[in-house]
């Protein structure tokens, strides 16, 4: 962004979410180096004989006992991205709509709600298609766990139906908040825009407009969905009982990050 931008440009943001679906490979390879404690450090140059040696051993091990960082089916990834390609052309018609309409800045046509009724329900395979992969679910009870039981105001538009503004709290800076819109119909999410710094790409979504999606459309339908306080004795009851932990590296975002990931 050039200075005093606060948000990237649609075309921006879908440049770069297309850019870090690339790269998160890579980095999460090169993570996997420095989870090794001699090789998380910086080196003496006296051992820069013996760096190559060691890189080798410790991919040698990686390869022969860790789960393979991609295991997809390739048909699946080729058609997802072509998929994301296609959308990285298109514009953000709901930014578009909140601009020209002034809905970011007019209160009297929203009304809180507490239970949205006629939101889609939305399955895992079909957040996973909107979200143009799984690492802002992986994020999304996290977040969830943080702000919406709290820190989340949820409004409806009084004449226009099926459209919900949210307002949620950084996750990052406690003084600062995001407006998120989506608008959507009986069966499907239509668009969505988040005042975040790349809450304007319409490639998958930022994390923000995830984790709301996440929460509406799957979460508060099943019960058996937990995202309260983690209870982590279970953990120390049973070590093999980890959760999976999140790869940062692949997120390009995230909106409200000071220092980009």
């Amino acid at each position: 962004m050039s200075k005093g931008e606060k948000q990237m440009s649609t075309e921006s943001a879908n440049t770069s979410r297309l850019v870090t679906k690339i790269r998160w490979v890579v980095e999460s390879a090169n993570s996997r180096i420095k989870q090794w404690k001699y090789l998380g450090h910086v080196l003496p140059t006296s051992q820069i004989p013996y760096i190559g040696d060691f890189i080798r051993i410790v991919y040698s091990l990686c390869n022969r006992y860790l789960k393979p960082l991609s295991h997809g089916n390739a048909d699946e990834e080729e058609i997802l991205g072509c998929k994301m390609l296609h959308l990285s052309k298109q514009v953000n018609v709901l930014q578009q709509h909140v601009e020209e309409q002034h809905l970011n800045r007019r209160s009297g046509c929203w009304e809180p709600v507490e239970d949205l009724r006629g939101f889609p329900y939305l399955d895992e395979e079909q957040l996973r298609n909107l979200t143009c992969g799984t690492y802002h679910l992986r994020l999304s009870p996290n977040y969830a766990q943080e702000h919406l039981e709290g820190d989340c105001l949820i409004q409806v538009h009084k004449e226009e139906s099926g459209l919900v503004r949210v307002r949620l709290q950084s996750r990052h800076v406690s003084s600062r908040s995001y407006q998120i819109w989506i608008k959507y119909d009986e069966g499907n999410i239509i668009a969505w825009y988040c005042k975040c710094r790349a809450g304007a790409r319409v490639v998958g979504m930022c994390s923000h407009i995830a984790a709301i999606l996440w929460f509406l459309g799957n979460a508060r339908h099943n019960i058996q969905t937990g995202f309260g306080v983690r209870n982590w004795g279970d953990f120390v009851e049973d070590a093999n009982n980890i959760p999976t932990p999140v790869d940062e590296s692949e997120s390009s975002d995230e909106g409200d990050s000071e220092t980009e990931e």
